[in-house]
């Protein structure tokens, strides 16, 4: 339901329409206090072009700062009449503390290494764009498994819709424990060899080292990550043709991704996945806040 809303508001996503206004005289507030681009910006686009009126706090500019818990600035702002919270933060379950002190909606955009629900969507919705039907089809997820709140939505929602994932990248950072994250009729598979999946994947989506998140930096300089695990012209030409290649952002050019694969015109679809993002988040705002949720 949600992604087929997203659909209808591609258009009004891209700004190639006049804004809705089914928010208007509303007002979101993004609480944003781990670094973002893509997901803070698009947020508040989609809150925009929905007619909203839109908050942007990060605790640098805020009392968290001080020593005020995230639960409290959320309630001082409901005071203030806003009528939804879009929480990133480092605590897993911070949003989850917020929705159940506060009588607004609260969106999870991301939190911890646990989830990113409105990427997953995004990520669920340019693959269905490039393959249809995930019935079936096998999507490699490759990189820093453990630290990635975006690779657990991921698997979820690809699971869900038939699909199959393999998590590829060295044991420290892809255990077998994975295994266990899905929610079917798809299944999760976990593998340490992204050279010898790439001939059966459908998809593969790279995903960001994430060092400051400590998920075995020194372990993954020392084992050559880029060498086993980057994705290069060579490894790209040993995907099947159809298979296009996605990555949440923000990405580090040469070590999971070479410019030249990144770039690539054909099957390269990040730049679509940001565009995605915005309408992704356009439908689960327009849904939770309009004519009542």
């Amino acid at each position: 339901m949600i992604l087929n809303e997203a659909e209808a508001l591609r258009t009004a996503a891209t700004g190639q329409a006049p804004r809705l206004n089914v928010l208007a005289g509303r007002t979101v507030a993004n609480l944003f206090f781990e670094d973002s681009t893509r997901t803070r910006c698009s947020f508040t686009l989609a809150a925009r072009r929905l007619g909203a009126d839109v908050l942007d706090l990060t605790s640098a500019g805020s009392s968290v700062s001080k020593g005020e818990t995230i639960v409290d600035t959320a309630l001082n702002l409901q005071a203030m009449g806003v009528g939804a919270f879009v929480v990133r933060c480092s605590a897993s379950g911070g949003p989850h503390m917020i929705a159940a002190a506060v009588d607004v909606p609260v969106i999870n955009a991301g939190d911890g290494k646990h989830e990113h629900p409105t990427q997953g969507l995004l990520d669920v919705m340019t693959l269905r764009q490039s393959l249809g039907d995930l019935r079936g089809r096998t999507i490699g997820i490759v990189g820093d498994i453990v630290s990635s709140r975006v690779a657990r939505s991921a698997m979820f929602a690809i699971t869900i819709l038939g699909g199959n994932v393999v998590t590829i990248g060295p044991p420290t950072l892809v255990p077998k424990a994975f295994e266990k994250i899905e929610c079917g009729p798809g299944n999760v598979r976990v593998s340490h060899d992204l050279d010898a999946e790439l001939p059966s994947l459908d998809a593969i989506m790279m995903l960001r080292v994430q060092f400051e998140r400590s998920g075995g930096g020194p372990a993954i300089i020392s084992g050559d990550y880029r060498e086993l695990y980057g994705l290069n012209q060579s490894r790209l030409n040993r995907l099947p043709g159809h298979a296009p290649v996605l990555h949440p952002g923000p990405v580090n050019r040469g070590l999971e991704l070479d410019s030249d694969v990144m770039d690539d015109p054909k099957r390269s679809l990040i730049l679509a996945q940001v565009a995605n993002g915005v309408a992704v988040r356009m439908a689960v705002l327009r849904m939770l806040l309009a004519n009542g949720g």
